[in-house]
């Protein structure tokens, strides 16, 4: 029993000496593994930590650029908003209004190619009445068409400021826009624009001087436009009046073309005339060229022939031969006539 009992307890020493290196050999290592898993997570979190630091700098960086566009977008919507208020002002101003209105008018004369003098007149008095129309275009045949730039827009601008909550009077705002649209069409029928004395075509040009002040009248009165051509008023906008500056330059260009084609074909027919003319002058003195030269030939073969003959015998009797040649052909002519008379007696 003692002996068993000293076997067991040497048999569980041995055990717990096997059990406690397994258990040590293990601890090293998992120890190992957790200072290897440790040394991973450190390396990560420094990598962590310089990632954070280069975004920490991106930031900055684009922090910076955007403020400097918030700064560059406050500073230009100030001055929009400074042009904006000028604007305002000028709009709300019937003088100004009209000088603005005069100045679109003009760069857009300038680019469709128009010239003042030539093209159009400015602000000039009529002949017949005392109205000043704005522009007035020159056409062909010496028509005219006449043309104002001064457009109500105060209640437009009332109806552009109203708070869109305030429904009810926008409306109505809208509907006195288009009221004073249809009131300086009918105060543009009274003022002798179309003026037959003037020589001026039988409808008159009212300047929208603004595309959208244009649209919003399409909008509001779709019919308006036509109702203004009833009433022979044209309503243009900056694009349509190119257009129809375009159409009144080149008219007022095809019209000198054929000007001067015409004036190009009475010359050509006048040269002509004057060619024929010389034609038949130049053949009438060829053919009097022709008798002087049968003329001439005529005397340079028979009286120059003869001359000479008469030349020659006086200088042969210079020399003494022309007697003797004249004896000798005096009695051979003698001869000769004495002995057909001879014949004839026989």
């Amino acid at each position: 029993m003692t002996i068993t009992a000293g076997l067991i307890i040497i048999s569980a020493a041995i055990l717990g000496i096997i059990l406690y290196f397994k258990i040590k050999n293990e601890l090293g290592l998992k120890e190992q593994s957790v200072t290897n898993l440790i040394k991973g997570l450190d390396q990560k979190l420094k990598d962590y930590e310089e990632m954070v630091r280069r975004f920490e700098k991106d930031r900055d960086i684009k922090y910076g650029g955007l403020a400097n566009q918030l700064k560059t977008t406050a500073e230009a919507t100030n001055r929009l908003q400074q042009v904006t208020d000028k604007l305002g002002n000028i709009l709300g101003n019937v003088k100004l209004r009209g000088q603005w209105g005069e100045k679109i008018a003009e760069d857009i004369l300038m680019h469709a190619g128009l010239i003042e003098g030539v093209h159009y007149l400015k602000n000039k008095k009529q002949d017949t009445a005392l109205t000043r129309p704005d522009y007035t275009f020159l056409l062909p045949n010496n028509y005219k068409v006449n043309m104002d730039v001064k457009f109500p827009l105060n209640k437009y601008l009332i109806y552009k400021n109203t708070e869109t909550e305030k429904e009810e009077e926008k409306k109505q705002h809208k509907r006195e826009f288009i009221r004073d649209v249809k009131n300086r069409i009918k105060e543009i029928q009274n003022r002798d624009y179309i003026n037959p004395s003037e020589n001026t075509l039988d409808f008159v040009l009212l300047f929208v001087p603004n595309e959208q002040v244009y649209a919003f009248i399409h909008m509001c009165s779709p019919g308006l436009i036509d109702e203004a051509l009833k009433q022979k008023v044209i309503l243009c906008s900056p694009f349509t009046l190119y257009a129809v500056l375009k159409i009144i330059r080149q008219a007022h260009d095809n019209f000198h073309f054929s000007k001067a084609t015409k004036e190009i074909i009475k010359l050509i027919g006048e040269f002509e005339k004057s060619y024929l003319k010389f034609k038949n002058r130049f053949t009438e003195l060829g053919e009097r060229l022709k008798k002087t030269t049968d003329k001439y030939d005529e005397i340079t073969t028979k009286s120059y022939k003869a001359l000479d003959s008469k030349v020659n015998k006086i200088e042969a009797y210079k020399k003494g031969q022309g007697l003797n040649d004249q004896l000798i052909a005096d009695t051979d002519h003698d001869r000769i006539t004495n002995g057909n008379h001879n014949k004839l007696k026989t």
